[in-house]
């Protein structure tokens, strides 16, 4: 039997835009431990509302989502929160990082969050700058490092906390090709050798090659790839 880390069960979002506008129509859609899964459709078609939805930061109109069997639907806002911080990793386009912390500080900042010790925190954040081939840049801030050092940064802190999962919206969408490759091939080290789970949105079709699963959204409804 797989292992189904994340779920989401008859999900839908909705908007008045004069009319109601589904972004995220009735859907159903499971992601196995370890895999890569990347989310691809048009602008406008619900691929960045739903990750939304499975990272806990809205709440759908109905259905739930499920993370390791806890149904979100059945957290409080500060549980949920707490569900983001413990359970899950973010990584975003435009990287997010903190500009007057310097890349260590960035990748301690979650652990920080869930009261880690200072030291244990930096030991982390070290191991994990390490990982992605930072180490000699720890002490810099995000404006002496590149576009693709900055999300290295970036996913280096979103795994600080172990993540169950990561949710990566556009990683590569303000990269260039050859930075873009490079950040892929650092998700693919990251899933084949560390089995950790990964739900990306891309605009890209050319890294629907690299996932396990491709989930295809249009008009708001998982289509068949």
């Amino acid at each position: 039997m797989k292992d189904v880390i994340m779920e989401t069960v008859q999900l839908n979002k909705a908007f008045s835009l004069g009319e109601t506008i589904y972004a995220v129509n009735n859907v159903n859609i499971k992601i196995e431990r370890g895999s890569m899964n990347v989310i691809i459709g048009p602008s406008g078609s619900g691929k960045s509302t739903l990750l939304s939805l499975l990272g806990g930061l809205d709440r759908p109109m109905s259905g739930d989502v499920l993370l390791e069997g806890q149904s979100y639907r059945a957290l409080s806002e500060d549980q949920l929160a707490l569900l983001r911080r413990r359970k899950l990793g973010f990584v975003f386009q435009f990287f997010n990082l903190i500009p007057h912390l310097t890349a260590l500080e960035n990748v301690m900042l979650p652990l920080q969050f869930i009261n880690t010790p200072h030291k244990a925190a930096k030991r982390r954040g070290l191991e994990l700058l390490e990982r992605v081939g930072l180490a000699k840049r720890s002490r810099h801030l995000p404006l002496q490092l590149s576009g693709g050092e900055q999300q290295r940064v970036a996913i280096a802190r979103a795994l600080a906390n172990r993540p169950a999962v990561i949710l990566a919206d556009e990683p590569t969408g303000n990269l260039d090709t050859k930075t873009r490759d490079e950040i892929v091939a650092l998700f693919q080290e990251l899933n084949q050798q560390e089995k950790q789970t990964f739900v990306m949105v891309t605009h890209d079709p050319s890294l629907s090659k690299f996932a396990d699963q491709l989930i295809v959204m249009q008009d708001g409804c998982v289509v068949s790839p």
